[in-house]
């Protein structure tokens, strides 16, 4: 099958099945999920072994292996509620979505804003942070740096769909131009710090005791322009809706080195995210391949699995 053809199919099925979460009230999403959820983790062997190797990297010999598996069940399940939610939320009027959305440390976001410099915000594949949009965005205009999917179709929809929660996309090629512009127009800046990167693109840092090849993005665009770090996470709370937390920007001791700067910026975020994933593991996207970079001086190790793995 040709890459076009492929894409069309793709793009028809995912449509059709949009079409269908449609019909169904809102709270179908939440029964639907972890149905979706439960197959996905049945069937893609792939991944749930992926997951339970991150896990053991992660936690080591702190979680039993029934424990590891209970997380990966409830991170699957919780990903694909998010996905379906979030093609639902991102359909509805403003008004809406205002319903469905509290935040905290919103004062944090204003006063920053109001210094002129532009804010940086960064968050991880955690809870649902597409949606965080929809109250960043009331503030100024939201920029997310983002890679485009493979399949242009998909992406066209993904794009629309997160235009309507607020989000303005920065595609990776050519991003530090748009995003310094960004910046000095006093706008937001959205990355997100928490997957894998090639080892010539990244910066190696500490994520749960391992070496991690990460983005510098986020520390190159503050050394650049001075604009503050603001921390955020969106996660599920109570009767199906979602609660922001903006936190403070983190207190960052430079030293004039731009190397030792940068790594000592992306190592402080990534703390941070780490400290959030460990309060509630399951909501973070434990099947992606996150320590998959390895620096030169070491040699990759055999993933270490139950049988029934």
């Amino acid at each position: 099958m040709n890459a076009s053809l492929k894409h069309k199919l793709e793009y028809s099925m995912f449509c059709g099945a949009k079409a269908v979460l449609e019909i169904f009230p809102r709270k179908a999403v939440f029964l639907m999920g972890p149905i979706l959820g439960f197959l996905l983790f049945v069937l893609d062997k792939k991944h749930r072994r992926l997951a339970y190797s991150n896990l053991t990297t992660a936690f080591g010999n702190k979680l039993s292996h029934s424990t590891k598996k209970k997380i990966i069940k409830a991170s699957f399940a919780h990903f694909c509620q998010v996905f379906l939610d979030f093609i639902r939320i991102s359909g509805l009027k403003s008004e809406q979505k205002d319903k469905l959305i509290s935040a905290e440390g919103e004062e944090i976001l204003e006063n920053h804003l109001g210094r002129k410099k532009g804010v940086l915000v960064f968050t991880a594949h955690f809870g649902l942070w597409e949606i965080a949009a929809h109250i960043l965005s009331k503030y100024e205009k939201l920029n997310v740096i983002a890679r485009p999917l493979d399949n242009p179709l998909l992406e066209k929809e993904l794009s629309r769909m997160r235009s309507n929660v607020g989000s303005h996309v920065i595609y990776k090629k050519n991003a530090a131009r748009h995003a310094l512009r960004a910046l000095r127009r006093n706008e937001i800046v959205a990355v997100l710090i928490d997957q894998n990167v090639l080892r010539r693109e990244g910066v190696f840092i500490q994520f749960f005791g391992e070496k991690a090849s990460t983005t510098p993005s986020l520390a190159t665009f503050f050394l650049r322009t001075g604009a503050p770090i603001i921390p955020i996470f969106c996660c599920p709370s109570a009767k199906h809706s979602y609660h922001l937390k903006i936190m403070e920007p983190p207190h960052l001791r430079l030293t004039g080195d731009v190397h030792k700067d940068v790594k000592h910026i992306t190592q402080t975020c990534t703390d941070i995210i780490e400290k959030e994933i460990q309060k509630q593991p399951y909501l973070w996207l434990w099947f992606h391949d996150r320590w998959r970079s390895r620096p030169l001086d070491e040699e990759e190790g055999a993933d270490e699995l139950p049988p029934d793995f």
